[in-house]
């Protein structure tokens, strides 16, 4: 059983013993003597194992206790001290230590504990590589459980304790800094700071500024020193979103900052170190860019190091419905409204939709049926035009030739004196073959003017809205959509 030891004891004769005792365990050991000291060991490394002295000359072995499970809560913490109380040891157990040792201890003692302690870390590890590998429905602020953001779950894990810069690719909406934020909260990084900076939103003049501060008196304007965001982002991450929107003659600056870390203010004459982790985004394709000029070639190679391309919400299955529901949910609370889900007709134009604008969109449609409509279901009514619009040509396109004639005989008081129609397949049927087989009276006029009628009346009745008139006459908006371009198409025909 090997296994890496930190072992903080203030004797130097007493920290040989147990060394040897842990070695014998088949454990690789670094003594220290003080307590920070071993806080400095563990900014340079972390053991699988911490064997920590309560008493130490310069602090309290609590106090790092404390700080090491804030910091690094997969280290397994062994907590010794000459001075053993029943009030301490739980103290110790409380603040997360696996176990508490009263000194002198033997070899024995001290196996028994370490190995008990690595089998607890091994079963610990083993069960979050398991569930790590299970399909999530949710992760670090994304909601969706298609496979292709499982791809971006896991490319998110594997990248999230590297140094490596990454480069996020995606459509407007799809959540690239969503990405960022959890590329940063997944890493060793997660308590320094996260900046984000919007590449396309700050003028020209103005974003290297931006980037690395200005001195007092650089500009006019410069009224006084002001940090930028790689000096606020010091020890974390800094995201670039809209990347390929930077000017060429900043792209070289950023460049040198991120070969050597230094950079200097704008104004300013001495030069500034900071450590900071890259991450960039752009809804373009970047290298589109670097062929037509616009993106520096070296800077790309920078930049590019680790890609994580973020798919379009149409090309994401049933997630659309997954967040839809969610923010359903979470609109209705804010917004005080009872709406519980959707019915069958807003599902399916929901999950056909295109969605241009991707989950930005979405939200939009979500927040405003939620504060413009007061119901228990979303019906298809509640969709933006748009939306019903476009399920229209969707429909024609499966079905070029049909006449929904079944929708308007639901609205008529009565069927049986209806005349019949000609059967017909929908490849093979087109609208000025429709004729009746019976002879009927002059006075009756053919179907689809009294649908026409009906409906046309009823939308004079709600005053041209054509969603509220279709919710009167149990029907969807589409359907009304449709059968205006067929009574167009009519209309022509009677009137050749």
């Amino acid at each position: 059983m090997e296994f890496t030891a930190l072992l903080v004891e203030d004797s130097a004769s007493v920290g040989a013993i147990y060394s040897t005792y842990l070695r014998t365990e088949g454990a690789k050991v670094t003594h220290v003597q003080s307590g920070r000291d071993a806080l400095a060991e563990l900014t340079r490394w972390q053991p699988d194992l911490l064997i920590l002295d309560i008493q130490l000359p310069d602090m309290s072995g609590m106090d790092i206790l404390i700080t090491v499970q804030q910091r690094h809560p997969d280290i397994s913490i062994i907590m010794i001290t000459a001075y053993g109380s029943i009030d301490i040891a739980v103290d110790a157990m409380r603040a997360g230590a696996f176990d508490f040792l009263v000194k002198p201890f033997d070899a024995k003692r001290l196996s028994i504990t370490v190995r008990n302690a690595i089998k607890q870390r091994n079963l610990i590890n083993l069960v979050a590589n398991y569930e790590s590998s299970l399909p999530k429905n949710n992760f670090q602020g994304f909601i969706g459980e298609s496979l292709a953001m499982q791809a971006v779950y896991k490319t998110i894990d594997c990248v999230a304790s590297s140094k490596a810069s990454v480069f996020i690719v995606g459509e407007s909406g799809t959540g690239k800094e969503v990405c960022a934020q959890a590329v940063h909260d997944c890493g060793i990084r997660k308590t320094k700071p996260f900046v984000a900076l919007n590449c396309a939103a700050i003028p020209k003049e103005l974003i290297e500024s931006e980037i690395f501060g200005h001195m007092k008196g650089a500009f006019t304007g410069a009224t006084s020193n002001r940090d930028g965001a790689a000096t606020r982002a010091h020890g974390g991450t800094l995201f670039l979103d809209e990347i390929c929107e930077m000017d060429l003659d900043l792209q070289s600056k950023l460049l040198r900052f991120i070969q050597t870390g230094v950079f200097q203010r704008v104004g300013g004459s001495q030069e500034e170190h900071v450590d900071v982790r890259f991450i960039s985004a752009t809804n373009r394709q970047p290298w589109n860019e670097v062929s037509a000029g616009r993106f520096r070639e070296d800077l790309f190679y920078r930049l590019h190091v680790i890609p994580i391309e973020l798919p379009p919400l149409r090309m994401r299955n049933n997630d659309c419905l997954i967040i839809a529901q969610q923010l359903l949910n979470d609109y209705s609370i804010e917004e005080g409204k009872k709406f519980k889900g959707f019915d069958s007709k807003a599902i399916e134009i929901i999950t056909n939709y295109s969605w241009p604008g991707n989950v930005r969109m979405l939200q939009n449609v979500i927040r405003q049926i939620v504060v413009l409509n007061n119901s228990g279901l979303v019906t298809s009514a509640m969709l933006p035009i748009e939306m019903l619009q476009e399920n229209i040509v969707d429909e024609e396109k499966r079905n070029p030739h049909l006449l929904a004639f079944d929708d308007c005989l639901n609205l008529l008081p009565s069927r049986k004196n209806l005349p019949t129609l000609i059967s017909h397949d929908s490849d093979n049927f087109k609208p000025e073959n429709v004729r009746l087989i019976t002879e009927v009276e002059d006075d009756i006029i053919p179907l689809w003017q009294s649908e026409k009628q009906i409906i046309e009346n009823a939308i004079a009745h709600c005053n041209g809205n054509v969603p509220k008139a279709a919710a009167l006459l149990d029907i969807s908006a589409s359907t009304i959509y449709r059968k205006r371009q067929s009574w167009a198409q009519l209309s022509s025909i009677n009137a050749n």
